[in-house]
């Protein structure tokens, strides 16, 4: 990894991966996927089934999946775009793995999601309240088209 800006992303389906991509590619970032370390089935992400894995999770606030091996060192980063689907209004309880995992001291956090029907409002509240230490920037749904110039005009 050789850039001061890392963009970590969590994506259950690839639609949030190709976004932060697109955000990685133009502000020459350094990428790094928030996988689990058990990788979620078709049956763990239905949100229909009240006994799912992913309901499960996001009924429980101190629920903190486990994450694959391999976390950056956020020490040389002074940015970090965070980048998650909306799950239940919020970001899904992996990506609180991730931060929980983080000395945020000192480094601006900026957060961007997809999804089908949210907005990014409450999760980005979620995320301040949670994880204070770091300098949150207002965030963005990015679902069609724009993550590159909308990375760029908050990096300038």
């Amino acid at each position: 990894m050789s850039s001061e800006i890392l963009v970590a992303y969590f994506s259950a389906s690839g639609t949030t991966a190709e976004i932060a991509r697109e955000i990685a590619s133009a502000v020459r970032a350094d990428l790094y996927e928030i996988a689990p370390e058990v990788p979620y089935t078709t049956a763990d992400l239905n949100w229909n089934n009240s006994r799912s894995r992913s309901s499960l999770e996001m009924n429980d606030p101190a629920s903190r999946p486990a994450i694959a091996p391999g976390a950056p060192d956020l020490a040389q980063y002074g940015t970090v775009f965070i980048g998650f689907p909306i799950w239940w209004y919020v970001e899904p309880r992996i990506v609180d793995s991730f931060l929980d995992g983080c000395d945020l001291a000192g480094k601006t956090l900026i957060p961007f999601a997809t999804s089908g029907g949210s907005g990014i409002e409450r999760a980005a509240g979620n995320l301040k309240r949670q994880y204070p230490a770091g300098n949150w920037l207002p965030g963005r749904l990015l679902n069609r088209g724009g993550a590159a110039s909308w990375a760029k005009s908050v990096i300038r």
